[in-house]
């Protein structure tokens, strides 16, 4: 069955008047985030915020975990789109591209191509630099201009709403678009380039000047410039012939290497309190940026604070795609944390240790969480507590 195109149509200031309500699209791939956030100079591109080690933890982290989580729709047609969303790649990384955008730049979009029935056939990602959301005049929606990668498409106007996914975070303008977690962070992302500049030139002039050294003045003169230089030469061929063992001075000479001083390991040190400032725009803790974090909170407590903290993303996503897809669909967050399974091993033998749950509804579970195999054997009940009166097996009678 074919693939349609969008149709192109086209506004001539008729019936239907459009606002620009679009943020100018801040996308991972056009090199425009960091330049809408004033910042200039090194720091120009998402491309170069992703350089940023501290950007790309989280949102590698984030993307990474929001992809592994188990996403099914209660519409069959929409989890059939869910797990092969395009044919340019494979799920998970289509998935990842899209939540990876939506975290760095706030908005995420997928155009929905339909068969000449209006059934969903696939998705195609684009950039928000491609897309220019528009606001109808009237408050009936919201309609998008997109430029296609495709020339035989190009650009297209006009699109409805419902051919167009729209992922967005927390808005300014009644959710119309969304807002980067990024653009809070101007200040901080200027102040750590200033220092990474000033901790790099404090290193290299520790670097390349390795120490001073100290020649005793003879009848009273000074050397001049040329001897002085000479014997600068004169000792690095001798520390460089060393291959690091000990340097032979004579008695006039004394030598004082340089150390990496208190201030500039502060230097070093005084960037950290910006990989809190970005933990904290996500929402997580900066241990997931392996930092300290809270040293009072246990493991477990800290994957509980981090999984509310990827529910938020989580719900956005749901939101969207149930709109969308005309199905409700879920993202179930379980494998994210319990990829073994040993956290509901540790739940289902707590509650049948309560009497909430009998062996049989236990192992039931623990099949369906994918703990025990599907072709785990029905083995017979020795628990007194779980075999009725008369010797009958509670497992064998369901």
């Amino acid at each position: 069955m074919p693939i349609f195109g969008p149709p192109k149509f086209f506004n001539n200031g008729g019936e239907k008047q459009v606002l620009n309500v679009s943020t100018g699209g801040l996308s991972i791939d056009n090199g425009d985030i960091l330049n809408q956030l004033g910042l200039n100079g090194d720091y120009v591109s998402a491309d170069d915020a992703l350089h940023d080690s501290d950007v790309y933890a989280i949102i590698s982290r984030l993307s990474f975990d929001l992809v592994s989580a188990d996403m099914t729709s209660t519409s069959q047609k929409a989890d059939a789109i869910l797990k092969n969303p395009t044919p340019m790649t494979n799920q998970l990384a289509f998935w990842q591209s899209i939540f990876a955008q939506l975290l760095l730049g706030g908005e995420a979009f997928a155009y929905i191509w339909r068969n000449k029935n209006a059934q969903v056939r696939s998705l195609e990602y684009l950039r928000p630099s491609q897309v220019q959301t528009m606001r109808l005049a009237d408050g009936s929606g919201l309609i998008y201009n997109a430029t296609f990668d495709e020339p035989s498409t190009g650009f297209v106007q006009a699109i409805p709403s419902a051919d167009m996914l729209h992922f967005r975070l927390m808005s300014s303008n009644g959710g119309k678009t969304g807002i980067s977690p990024l653009s809070s962070l101007s200040d901080e992302f200027k102040i750590k380039r200033e220092a990474n500049r000033l901790s790099l030139a404090s290193l290299a002039k520790s670097v390349f000047t390795p120490g001073v050294l100290k020649v005793g003045v003879e009848k009273g003169g000074l050397q001049g410039a040329v001897e002085k230089t000479a014997l600068s030469r004169s000792f690095m061929t001798r520390l460089n012939a060393s291959n690091g063992g000990p340097i032979v001075l004579d008695e006039l000479e004394e030598f004082t290497p340089f150390e990496v001083k208190n201030d500039i390991s502060k230097l070093l040190a005084s960037t950290d309190w910006t990989r809190n400032n970005i933990a904290k725009v996500y929402g997580v803790d900066d241990s997931q940026l392996n930092g300290k974090g809270d040293q009072q909170s246990s493991i477990q407590m800290q994957m509980e604070q981090y999984i509310k903290s990827l529910r938020r993303f989580a719900v956005t996503i749901e939101a969207e795609l149930s709109n969308k897809l005309h199905g409700t669909v879920k993202l179930d967050l379980r494998p994210v944390y319990d990829i073994l399974g040993s956290n509901t091993a540790r739940e289902v033998a707590a509650l049948m240790k309560e009497g909430a749950l009998t062996s049989g509804e236990a192992k039931y579970l623990l099949k369906e969480r994918g703990y025990l195999s599907q072709d785990f054997p029905n083995i017979p009940e020795t628990n007194p507590r779980f075999i009725k009166e008369g010797g009958t097996n509670i497992d064998n009678d369901t």
